[in-house]
């Protein structure tokens, strides 16, 4: 399978914590529309994060809000 790897150019972005965040278990989303979405852990946010493409994302929450993971 071909994975493409999408880049998201974080340098402007604005990051926002989930509305399912709590505790220790945050995560922040930065939607760039142009080139996808930014994901990274609000408490470390140095560690960098995990960029995803506007398809894939998509994607990926269709399969959270459907109960499949």
């Amino acid at each position: 399978m071909n994975r493409a790897h999408a880049v998201v150019d974080t340098s402007a972005a604005r990051f926002r914590k989930s509305t399912y965040s709590f505790r220790e278990n945050c995560v922040e989303v930065a939607n760039e529309s142009s080139t996808g979405v930014a994901v990274r852990d609000s408490v470390n946010t140095a560690a960098g994060h995990l960029a995803f493409s506007a398809a894939a994302w998509a994607a990926l929450l269709g399969l959270v809000k459907a109960g499949r993971i």
